[in-house]
């Protein structure tokens, strides 16, 4: 298995690539800090499988294609490719913050549909592949304060994967959306977060779910598979008293 993480340089992208080397992947890594992920690669190197890294920016939507193309071409081939990369940061709608809300929803969705476009076009060309876009438990509703633009384009997101994986039924090609409960990172170091697991146990959650290769997995499966219906239902006052 030849799998392509974008946003791997730290977080769960880096979680997911130890989790994926451990079972044999070989692995493409991009992101935009290249010394991070040249040191992750060397850490990898004990397992035995290939690691190619690349730098990307993946606002840079032309760098995103000749990025995964020049990836593909140095593994031989893709089989998997996990749209990762992503910004949590945002601000309440109107508060005088539009540009991180802009960044949010350029990097969260746009430049996501970019890196769906590379990875679909090499699947469409071999008849076969497996995407899987990183979504989140926030895009079962829309949430107030900083969080409004994320859960946004974390929605959108699922709607695009979901729209591609109807779009591709009756071929090989899988899509897989996952969605995320709390887990800790650096990128979310410090906050107050309820039934939220650590780095490796979060990582693991995912690549087991990714190897399942289902349509939709919350991730880790218990609590967040009870929680993302009951958050879909649950009357705003409510909402924004837990949110």
């Amino acid at each position: 298995m030849r799998t392509l993480i974008t946003g791997a340089s730290s977080g769960l992208g880096a979680g997911m690539a130890r989790e994926f080397a451990a079972r044999g992947h070989d692995l493409a890594l991009a992101a935009r800090r290249l010394d991070r992920l040249e040191a992750l690669r060397d850490e990898l190197a004990p397992t035995g499988v290939r690691v190619a890294v690349a730098g990307l920016d993946v606002d840079d939507h032309d760098a995103v294609f000749r990025t995964v193309r020049a990836l593909r071409d140095e593994l031989g081939g893709l089989d998997r490719v996990v749209v990762n990369a992503g910004l949590g940061k945002g601000a309440p709608i109107g508060s005088g913050r539009p540009d991180a809300n802009l960044a949010t929803a350029r990097t969260n969705f746009v430049s996501a549909l970019a890196q769906c476009e590379a990875a679909m076009e090499i699947f469409r060309a071999q008849d076969a592949g497996h995407l899987v876009v990183v979504s989140s438990v926030a895009a079962d509703r829309g949430l107030r304060g900083a969080q409004t633009t994320y859960a946004a384009t974390k929605a959108a997101l699922s709607h695009l994967a979901e729209g591609i994986r109807a779009d591709v039924a009756d071929t090989p090609i899988r899509v897989t959306t996952l969605a995320p409960g709390f887990i800790r990172t650096d990128l979310n170091e410090g906050m107050t977060m309820p039934f939220a697991v650590d780095a490796v146990t979060g990582s693991r959650a995912m690549a087991d779910a990714v190897e399942r290769a289902p349509a939709f997995a919350y991730v880790p499966t218990w609590p967040w598979s009870l929680l993302g219906r009951v958050l879909r239902v649950v009357p705003t006052p409510i909402l924004r008293r837990v949110t």
